[in-house]
Order: C-alpha cells, then sequence, then structure tokens
C-alpha cells in the first residue's frame, strides 16, 4: 500500500508536504483552552535572595541556525508582537508581588520579634538586682562578700549568654521558608513563658513584700541566667546536633535532562529538607541548558507529526444516523485508520538510524571544533609567554597588566572558541566579558591552557556562572504532606522553578545489623617438619 492513497474524498499521506497548513496549526493551537491542574497537592513557596530568573531571557527556547560571528549578521525584527497578557496574566503577576511583599514583611516582624524577645531576657536579670534598689534602699540589709562575688558570675554568664545567642541565633538568613520553624518557635515560646513565670513570682514574693534580704534577691537573679543557659543548650541541641546523623537517602532527579544526586539527610522537616537540597543542587549539579533538549524535542514533534488527515472534497460528514448503509461507511473508516496506523510504523522503524547518524555527526563536529580551540588557545598562551619575555626587557612603566593582555590575544582564539560554544549549545551561559575576565584571570595566576579550557569543554556546577544566569528568584515546594512534618521513608515532594523541576524521592537508612566471629590465634599456627634424611 503506498503511503499516499485516497479514499471517498480523503487524503492520508506522510512526509514532507504540510508546510501549507502549519498557519492553520498555529492558529489553532493558539486559541486552545489551558488546562488547569486538578492535582490536591500543596504548593508553597521558598524565596531565595533576589535576583534574576533563571538563565535570564537568554533561554535558547528551540534549535535555531545561527551564524559563527557574533554581532556581524544581526538583525533588528520589528512589528506586532504575537505575546499578550490576559486578565488571568495580570492577577497573576499582582499575586506574585502581594506574594513577595508579604513575605518581606513577615520577615521583618520575625526578627523584630526576635530583638524584643532578646532584650526582655538580658534586661530582666538586670531589673531583678536594680529595682530593690530603686524602691525601697532603706529596707535592704548589706550586701556581704559572697553577694558581690555573685555579681560577678551574673555579669560573665551574661555575656557568655549574650556570645551565644548571637552565634546560635543572628545568622544572616539562607533563604525564606513557606512556614515558621517549629522548633525555634517552641524556644521562644518556652523562653517567653519561663521569663514571665520569674517576673510573676517576682513580683508577688519579692515586690509586694518588699523584701529585705538582698542576697536573696541576687540568687533568684543568679538561678533566672542559668535557666537561660540551660535553655540555650537545648536549643543547640534541637536545631543543629539533633538532625546531623543521617538517617534518610533522598534521591534528587531535574525533570528536564534526568540529572540525578543522591544525599544523605538527618531528621528535618520537608521544607529544612528542600532547603539542603537547593544548597547542595547550586554546587553540584551542572548548570541547566534547556538548548541541549531542542533537538530532541525537534525530533520528537516531526514523527508525531509525520501523518495527518486532510479532507480534499469539503467538510468532514457528519456522525450517520443508524442504518445499513453505514456500517460500511464505519468499516471504511476502520479500514482508513489502519492504513494511517501501518504507514507510521513503517516510518516508526527507520526513526533509529537517523537518530544514530545524528547524533554520529554532532559528535564528529564537536571533535572537530574542539581540536581546533585546543590548538587555538595553545598558541595564544605561547604568544603570551613571549610577550612576558619581552616585557622583562622593558622599562616597569611599559609593562602590560593581565587585562590588556587577555584583550590582545583575545581575538586569536575568539572565533574557534565562539563555534565550540555554539556547537555544544554553551553559547548563552558565556558572554564575551566573562570569558576575557576568565583569561584574565588565568594569565594573573600563570595557568596553563588546559585549565582555562576546562571551564568551556564540559558544564561546570551552577555557582560557576553568574548571577543573571543562574540564581532563581523562587522556588516553589510542592508536596502533599504538610511541610512542616519530618521526612519519612517513601515522602515525595517538588521543588519547582521557572524552567524545571527537582522531583525529591525519600527512603529511610536501613537498620544495619553487625556480628562478631572470634578467631583463635593459635588455629592459625602450623609447624613444618623437615627430614633430615635424604634419599640417594
Amino acid at each position: 500500500m503506498d503511503t499516499e492513497s485516497t479514499y471517498s474524498g480523503y487524503s492520508y499521506y506522510s512526509g514532507r508536504s504540510r508546510g501549507s497548513h502549519r498557519h492553520g496549526e498555529r492558529s489553532r493551537d493558539r486559541h486552545k483552552p489551558r488546562s488547569k491542574d486538578s492535582r490536591s497537592e500543596k504548593s508553597v513557596t521558598i524565596n531565595t535572595p533576589p535576583a534574576e530568573p533563571l538563565l535570564g531571557d537568554s533561554v535558547v527556547r528551540g534549535e535555531q541556525v545561527q551564524d559563527d560571528n557574533w554581532g556581524e549578521t544581526t538583525t533588528a525584527v520589528t512589528g506586532t508582537s504575537e505575546h499578550s497578557l490576559s486578565q488571568e496574566d495580570i492577577v497573576r503577576i499582582t499575586k506574585d508581588l502581594e506574594d513577595s511583599v508579604g513575605l518581606d514583611c513577615r520577615r521583618y516582624f520575625t526578627l523584630t520579634l526576635a530583638v524584643i524577645l532578646g532584650l526582655l531576657v538580658f534586661l530582666t536579670p538586670l531589673a531583678f538586682l536594680l529595682l530593690p534598689h530603686l524602691l525601697w534602699p532603706e529596707k535592704l540589709q548589706s550586701c556581704g562578700t559572697a553577694c558581690e562575688g555573685l555579681f560577678i558570675s551574673v555579669a560573665f554568664k551574661l555575656l557568655i549568654l549574650l556570645l551565644a545567642v548571637w552565634a546560635l541565633f543572628f545568622r544572616p538568613p539562607r533563604a525564606g521558608l513557606p512556614r515558621v520553624f517549629v522548633f525555634r518557635a517552641l524556644l521562644a515560646v518556652l523562653v517567653l513563658l519561663f521569663v514571665v513565670s520569674y517576673w510573676l513570682f517576682y513580683g508577688v514574693r519579692i515586690l509586694d513584700s518588699q523584701d529585705e534580704n538582698y542576697q536573696g534577691i541576687v540568687q533568684y537573679a543568679v538561678s533566672l541566667v542559668d535557666a537561660l543557659l540551660f535553655i540555650h543548650y537545648l536549643a543547640i541541641v534541637l536545631l543543629e546536633l539533633r538532625q546531623l546523623q543521617p538517617c534518610f537517602s533522598v534521591c534528587v532527579t531535574r525533570s528536564t535532562d534526568g540529572e540525578m544526586r543522591h544525599y544523605n539527610l538527618g531528621q528535618l522537616s520537608i521544607q529544612r529538607a528542600a532547603l539542603a537540597i537547593l544548597e547542595h543542587y547550586y554546587c553540584d549539579f551542572p548548570v541547566h541548558n534547556p538548548a541541549l533538549l531542542s533537538a530532541s524535542k525537534s525530533r520528537a514533534a516531526k514523527h508525531l507529526a509525520g501523518l495527518k488527515v486532510y479532507n480534499v472534497d469539503g467538510e468532514f460528514p457528519a456522525a450517520p444516523a443508524e442504518g445499513p448503509g453505514n456500517n460500511a461507511a464505519a468499516g471504511l473508516a476502520h479500514s482508513q485508520s489502519r492504513a494511517m496506523i501501518a504507514a507510521a510504523a513503517r516510518r516508526r522503524d527507520t526513526s533509529h538510524n537517523e537518530l544514530y547518524y545524528e547524533e554520529a555527526e554532532h559528535e564528529r563536529r564537536v571533535r572537530k571544533r574542539k581540536a581546533r580551540l585546543v590548538v587555538a588557545v595553545e598558541e595564544a598562551f605561547t604568544h603570551i609567554k613571549r610577550m612576558q619575555e619581552e616585557e622583562q626587557k622593558k622599562a616597569p612603566g611599559d609593562v602590560m597588566d593581565p587585562r590588556e593582555a587577555a584583550q590582545a590575544i583575545f581575538p586569536s582564539m575568539a572565533r574557534a572558541l565562539q563555534k565550540y560554544l555554539r556547537t555544544t549549545k554553551q553559547q548563552h551561559c558565556h558572554s564575551m566579558e566573562s570569558i576575557q575576565q576568565h583569561l584574565a584571570f588565568c594569565i594573573t595566576n600563570n595557568m596553563t591552557p588546559k585549565a582555562f579550557l576546562e571551564s568551556y569543554l564540559a558544564p561546570g556546577p551552577t555557582l560557576q556562572y553568574s548571577r543573571d544566569h543562574w540564581l532563581a528568584r523562587q522556588w516553589t515546594l510542592i508536596s502533599e504532606a504538610s511541610v512542616t512534618s519530618g521526612l519519612k521513608d517513601g515522602s515525595i515532594f517538588v521543588l519547582k522553578c521557572a524552567d524545571f523541576s527537582l522531583v525529591v524521592t525519600t527512603k529511610k537508612i536501613p537498620y544495619i545489623q553487625m556480628s562478631e566471629e572470634y578467631i583463635d590465634p593459635k588455629s592459625h599456627k602450623f609447624v613444618l617438619r623437615l627430614q633430615s634424611e635424604t634419599s640417594v
């Protein structure tokens, strides 16, 4: 059966003659209704320090044929834009702005409460010591040597407590979490109740009765400071030590390219585990490059659109009523569907050959461009060494600095480097300014050509690139369980940003049972007996 065949005015064909219908398809796709996500999952947001969106606006969204010379064949296109903003988009943008303002207000509100609570804690022991002198100084008994020694104890304990609180709590925030940190909130409530209880006892037993035993009042203040030191020790155990022992193994998978890493985490809540994973992500995962996915997407779209049905005579017939003549029409439609499926299967059988030759050709081009780049860089660095030898003979004022040397030799390697970056689809990750800065850095530290090329021959970790290329402003945490609940065996949550998602699955580290087997050292001993007589 031919690939192109006609039955009752309908034409089924496969191949390449479908350019005239692309405009209609685009218009139909443009008017398709947006599907809404119906998953009943909880979605919360983790805010990192503000910066530009991941990979900015220079992300390559599709495979395009570009010239190898930057700026020489640039064309400015003007006209009517295809993009438009609907009322839903405006509402969503407004909601995002309100959420960001709300998060900033919540952060400053939390900081204000922490400062107020800290002042209350540190001023309470001092108030306990000063109020008797201000309210009934004539009734107080004299403070002896032991009482004056307690003053020194209170002073040094308050100083130690101040330094410990500053080291544990007053650290720059790493991120804005969507929910409150449960243990920290519990500790704050515990400290508040503790200080209020001491004030109530102080007011009833000391202020009302105007106690004359000042040494007992000082000992009461010392007991408060001791209790606050014990609460700080409890905070260290809950906030820092509890999570050190690994309990779970998490698998982090990037949704676009399948890049995968495994990490061991302790007993953390879901939101704090997500924060730890994001910190590892920026250091361990290679930078996300959506341009590498464009070839596979275009290939898949080409095979999916291999066969289409067109009505060459007019409108499609309406649904026929029941009758004997309509059974024949139904059978004809069934045979047409089978013909189209058979043609698609024949085309699919040859698609692996196309993929094989495409990848082989791409690898050949990469190796060729890499060889040219290595030779160009080695020649440029050889020229630098000659320049350095010549500059040693010049006067000190005529010596060229590393920045000028980098600008002088960069044109000799620029074309080879541009071609290689475009072939490997890394051109949006490296600007001309960043390349010259890296070259000047290598010249300053006397690095080899291989050290210079290592940043471009293979994608590095995300933090290696400039902030406007990698730092996402906001991550969204999607989890069916509450984000304040702890990790469990089989927990699954998603970290989503603008261009991709990180899917996290949790497995509990198994309990390991070890046994000991004793081996008697005497069991390894043996005696070698040699006969003194030899046979003749």
